[in-house]
């Protein structure tokens, strides 16, 4: 069984979404007949590369909300991620382009290690103070400390064009899907999941879709 993930490290339901499917996967009694694939979904493509900005500054500007009011939104998303066991820094934290990020995700997938970038960066983002994006060098120690090369870490990142393809891809299909907002949890391409749920919606999510996985293989 197949299950797809399209996040953005931007996002911050994805990164409450996936720390609660990935309880609900390590209960799941098929958990090792099922394959885990992240994609990728830039939150805002049109972002200049390299670009980071006050994150609450950004909400507001987006959604049209005073300061005041995207800054008591974050406090609404860190009591929700209490709740799940996770931390959220609400002040010093920044908003950007994830392009790097998702580009480093896919390297990491060649060695096995897709999910482990991808949590670091979310960990990063959410739960450490300090600027991410644009961050060259903080995106390389966190990939290096995953265990990947830091001189082909760097390789990446110095070339645009590497996995670039791979982003596209992974959006492409998204918008192909339906995708139109992640998180985004797709199951043998059958049934469809999105937002960031408890653990019990993605467990039953999961048993929902071995019953068709293995009503469809016995056919």
């Amino acid at each position: 069984m197949k299950v797809e993930i399209w996040s953005d490290v931007n996002c911050p339901f994805c990164y409450l979404g996936v720390s609660q499917f990935n309880e609900a996967l390590g209960d799941f009694a098929h958990r090792g007949e099922t394959e885990v694939i992240h994609r990728s979904f830039e939150l805002d493509p049109d972002q200049p590369r390299g670009a980071s900005g006050d994150v609450v500054e950004h909400l507001a500007e987006k959604y049209g909300f005073t300061r005041e009011q995207a800054a008591q939104g974050e406090l609404q998303i860190a009591e929700k991620a209490e709740q799940f066991g996770l931390p959220y820094v609400t002040v010093g934290r920044d908003f950007g382009d994830s392009f790097d990020m998702h580009r480093l995700v896919h390297f990491a997938a060649e060695s096995g290690r897709a999910e482990d970038m991808l949590l670091a960066l979310f960990h990063a983002n959410f739960g450490e103070e300090g600027k991410l994006f644009g961050d060259r060098e903080r995106l390389v120690r966190i990939a290096v400390y995953e265990g990947l090369d830091e001189a082909e870490v760097r390789a990446v990142l110095a070339d645009e064009t590497r996995y670039a393809q791979a982003v596209r891809d992974d959006e492409a299909l998204a918008r192909e899907l339906r995708c139109q907002g992640v998180p985004y949890f797709v199951l043998d391409r059958h049934f469809v999941l999105s937002g960031a749920q408890p653990a019990e919606v993605y467990a039953d999510f999961l048993r929902q879709g071995w019953e068709h996985h293995v009503a469809t293989a016995a056919e």
